[in-house]
């Protein structure tokens, strides 16, 4: 059996476009993850009748949130003033839903550079000092109830049957950021990771916790890191070569000390945030999934986790499949023995040619996926993609 399938969208993809619904459905698709809390992005709209670029300036929930949640906390979600609308999300949810379309929403979490400058403490901080503010660092107690409390509004909106959960989890280096200029040094799969351990107080007593005495550890990630900047990139490797190139660089203890900690503070994360997520949704049938890896050391919109403990409490992930047969394989291979009966493995496919996405192997790569164990798939970005990439969807759907 075919995957079943699901498009991203924006709210503003359907405010102020009566057709967009209808022609969302007549991709084939019955379902649409539409997001509601997201981060600062600047994108086009090719087929919306009054715009063709949407500047989200800063990261916001895009409904009203609820002032009794948020009363006295210094940590809130920021309101959005782009879209024409007192509640995006409600609005293009009931469009949606009136066009036959189930609408789960879709909540960033752990990605949020406004909350980062305007509270600094909040923030990853790496080897040699610098803060990353659109990384928060999930390991601090304030951080964390913010997300968790972010969760559970933001997921369970009226209308909504289901939630994705994105950047549940550690956050680092890797960014979109605007006018970047940090390519001009090739850091590999080992050298993001060690450029994304956050040494803020908080975790510097968490790899204590786990054995690793904070200013040696540190002084191993800055001296880990000198060639990076001197010499050439270093060879490619998998996941399996870039966990042992990061044993190698700082030693076994301190490799164990750092993976222990930041997946012990994910797994808090992930739970508290499914757990008050089940706990606000109206439906027991409300599904909570998560964008996820299951490469132990990811961090970014797709946080590391371990399948086999993750799906004991979440119903599901959605996995990286871009790429290729190989990056399939390392997505949805390490999950299949962990699901149960009712477990989502969802293959999240890029479909934006401009975006590195391949709408013309639809087909053969969903079916790849399903062979792999992938019984739903999600399809990146049904607001961003040119008509061309849709009409090529709608074909690999139909086939």
């Amino acid at each position: 059996m075919a995957p079943r399938a699901s498009v991203f969208l924006y709210p503003w993809d359907v405010v102020g476009d009566p057709a967009a619904p209808g022609r969302v459905a007549e991709l084939g698709v019955r379902q649409v993850t539409l997001a509601a809390a997201y981060h600062s992005t600047r994108a086009v709209a090719p087929r919306h009748p009054r715009h063709r670029i949407v500047t989200a300036r800063h990261s916001a929930v895009l409904y009203p949130p609820d002032e009794r949640r948020w009363s006295g906390q210094a940590l809130r979600p920021y309101a959005q003033d782009w879209v024409d609308a007192a509640d995006p999300f409600g609005a293009a949810a009931e469009e949606l839903t009136r066009a036959g379309l189930a609408v789960h929403s879709w909540v960033v979490l752990a990605h949020n550079s406004r909350l980062g400058a305007e509270h600094p403490d909040t923030s990853v901080v790496n080897a040699y000092g610098d803060r990353y503010p659109w990384a928060p660092c999930i390991g601090r107690p304030e951080v964390r109830d913010y997300l968790v409390r972010l969760a559970a509004e933001a997921a369970t909106r009226p209308g909504t049957q289901g939630c994705e959960l994105e950047s549940c989890g550690w956050y680092g280096l890797a960014h979109l950021h605007a006018h970047d200029k940090i390519a001009g040094v090739a850091l590999d799969a080992a050298g993001q990771l060690l450029m994304s351990l956050c040494f803020c107080a908080r975790c510097r007593d968490g790899y204590a916790a786990y054995g690793a005495e904070p200013d040696g550890l540190r002084a191993a990630v800055a001296a880990a890191l000198r060639p990076y900047w001197d010499g050439p990139a270093p060879p490619a490797a998998d996941a399996a070569g870039t966990r042992a190139r990061i044993t190698a660089l700082l030693g076994a203890e301190r490799a164990a000390a750092v993976l222990g900690w930041r997946r012990a503070a994910a797994a808090r994360l992930q739970r508290e945030a499914v757990a008050a997520v089940r706990a606000e949704a109206p439906d027991p049938a409300f599904r909570v999934l998560l964008h996820a890896s299951p490469e132990p050391y990811a961090c970014g919109a797709n946080a590391g986790v371990d399948p086999a403990e993750v799906l004991t409490f979440a119903d599901g992930l959605v996995l990286p499949c871009t790429g290729g047969p190989a990056a399939r394989t390392a997505a949805l291979e390490p999950c299949g023995p962990h699901r149960r009966p009712h477990t989502t493995l969802a293959a999240n496919l890029t479909v934006v040619s401009g975006m590195g996405g391949s709408p013309a192997t639809l087909a053969a790569d969903a079916a790849h996926a399903a062979e792999l164990g992938a019984d739903e798939l999600r399809l990146y970005h049904g607001g961003l993609a040119s008509g061309a990439d849709l009409a090529q969807v709608a074909a690999a759907l139909g086939a």
